[in-house]
């Protein structure tokens, strides 16, 4: 084993056993960590660990282990408790829904792989789809398209494009963020989707909705993401790491790194009678069943938030039942349909014998099994960084801000930035914010609306960036990409939007009209890249 790599595991192995001895030299120790700076120290130490080491799994693991120690003042064995049950049980239970709505889409797509489907799209598209920028442009357009919600956007994307972008030798990393990139900023101006549903919840009465159409003109972070995917994609070039990846691509090695985590699930022997139609219709017949599952759920969603057929509400309307819906329910009830009635369309066709179609169940199972370890973790890390109270901290720093209020909404969104990167959640986020925000901002005030579009474009932000962040998982599962290089390829990315968008929010301060300050920061996105790309093309000469 070389140095290079033989540091890193060094690293986390110097971590764990400080932490150890520490633990039990002192038998608990006497720090109260709740509702203090401290509290989002575990999570940090996730990040920072994966980012180092290039190793996800022990990365969380070990924050995970910090939050639980925080959690119990360093109390050994308290910390085994709180770990087990606040941590994994409670992560595998609140996520048992997403869990077997990725099994379901990872079936499915081991399914359109083994009758052809697949194949037939992508030689479709290798006819139809010219070069890089006219992939790109597809997938981009793609997952506009899919604004229902983010979970379904990036499988769905994912098991559609790869195929096209492989065949125009776009890297899996550069997939991810574009899959990244379309799905939660995509659902942030989308009034009908289940992050839209999320704002309202937290919104006061009445005014959910509402805030959320006036906020959109002022997203500029979702908004100048779109901005930016077009913009590289037509100046034709990549930096930071994404650059190398993308050479790489060009080569022949879509992956760079990494692509022995998925290499076995890809295997499956595919017939060569597929048509391009025998993915598009499993594909519509998916997102209906899921659209209509959503829709169905939310009129039988309860006061407290338990689904029951018994409670079904006729009365609900399209958008109020999207605003009472509960994605992990939804999704895996209109997963199930959808795979039962692909299974028979394809025997059907003559495409698949019963016992093959069995034969990609777990197939698909082990497709997505990096994407749930990885879910189970950063949700069990989550939920120990959750009992550390960082709600109280941020209230109390935001109010000690409240004398800048021309710079409140540059502020906000740099805080819902750190929060959201260190917690992974973009509702959580939410949920801490839009009640402060709304305290001191009084409804209707155009001050306010882009004070709540900054905590909206700051949660969005730092999910985007988060390698715990559960959007980040999925978008790395659908484009079949170690996580670990999604994360580091698109920071660079993202980051370069968000300082363009922290510049907006200070304009907007002082100017609260998107009429003025929408323009002004697209000018200001592509002026930076074009400064960018000068830069980058000098120091390659």
């Amino acid at each position: 084993m070389t140095a290079k790599k033989l540091i890193p595991k060094l690293l986390i192995v110097a971590f764990a056993v400080a932490f150890v001895v520490v633990c039990f030299l002192t038998g608990g120790l006497p720090v109260n960590s709740t509702g203090t700076l401290w509290s989002l120290f575990p999570p940090v130490v996730a990040i920072c660990l994966a980012l180092i080491t290039k190793e996800v799994y022990s990365s969380l693991f070990i924050g995970v282990i910090t939050g639980g120690l925080l959690a119990t003042n360093f109390n050994p064995i308290h910390t085994v408790g709180v770990v087990t049950n606040d941590g994994f049980i409670s992560a595998v239970s609140g996520s048992a829904g997403i869990f077997i709505f990725l099994v379901q889409l990872g079936v499915i797509v081991a399914l359109l792989n083994r009758t052809g489907g697949s194949q037939a799209f992508g030689r479709w598209a290798a006819k139809n789809v010219k070069g890089k920028l006219g992939a790109m442009m597809a997938t981009f357009i793609f997952g506009v398209l899919i604004f229902i919600d983010d979970y379904f956007n990036c499988l769905t994307v994912g098991a559609v494009m790869r195929p096209v972008c492989d065949k125009a030798k776009i890297s899996r990393s550069k997939l991810a963020y574009i899959i990244d990139a379309t799905a939660a900023p995509v659902c942030m101006i989308a009034p009908i989707s289940s992050w839209a549903a999320a704002v309202s919840g937290y919104a006061p009465d009445g005014q959910g909705i509402s805030l959320f159409c006036k906020a959109i003109p002022y997203n500029f972070y979702s908004l100048l993401t779109f901005v930016f995917i077009i913009a590289i994609g037509v100046m034709n070039f990549d930096y930071g790491s994404m650059k190398l990846h993308e050479l790489n691509a060009e080569n022949g090695d879509l992956f760079t790194s990494g692509k022995e985590d998925i290499s076995e699930a890809e295997e499956i022997p595919a017939t060569d009678k597929g048509r391009v139609i025998d993915l598009i219709l499993p594909i519509v017949f998916l997102i209906g069943t899921c659209v209509f599952s959503l829709f169905y759920v939310g009129r039988c969603m309860g006061e407290e938030w338990v689904f029951n057929y018994k409670d079904y509400d006729a009365s609900l309307g399209f958008v109020d039942a999207f605003s009472n819906t509960d994605a992990t329910v939804g999704l895996p009830w209109g997963g199930f349909i959808a795979l039962v009635a692909i299974i028979i369309y394809f025997v059907a066709r003559k495409l698949i014998t019963v016992k093959d179609a069995m034969a990609c169940i777990p197939k698909g199972f082990i497709a997505m099994v990096p994407a749930i370890l990885i879910l189970t973790m950063a949700t069990a890390l989550k939920n120990t960084t959750g009992l550390l109270e960082s709600s109280a901290f941020v209230e109390t720093a935001l109010a000690n801000a409240g004398s800048f209020d021309k710079f409140l909404p540059a502020i906000i969104f740099v805080v819902a930035c750190l929060i959201a990167f260190a917690t992974g959640t973009s509702w959580g986020t939410f949920g801490i914010l839009i009640p402060i925000v709304t305290a001191i901002f009084p409804i209707g005030d155009e001050m306010g609306v882009v004070a709540m579009s900054a905590c909206l474009a700051g949660a969005v932000c730092g999910d985007h960036c988060s390698p715990i962040s559960d959007t980040t998982i999925m978008a790395s599962a659908g484009a079949q990409c170690n996580h670990i290089n999604h994360v580091s390829t698109q920071l660079p990315y993202a980051i370069t939007v968000a300082v363009v968008s922290f510049v907006a929010y200070i304009i907007s301060g002082f100017i609260p009209n998107w009429l003025i300050t929408l323009p002004i920061s697209i000018v200001l996105m592509i002026a930076t890249l074009i400064v960018i790309k000068l830069i980058t093309n000098k120091k390659s000469v």
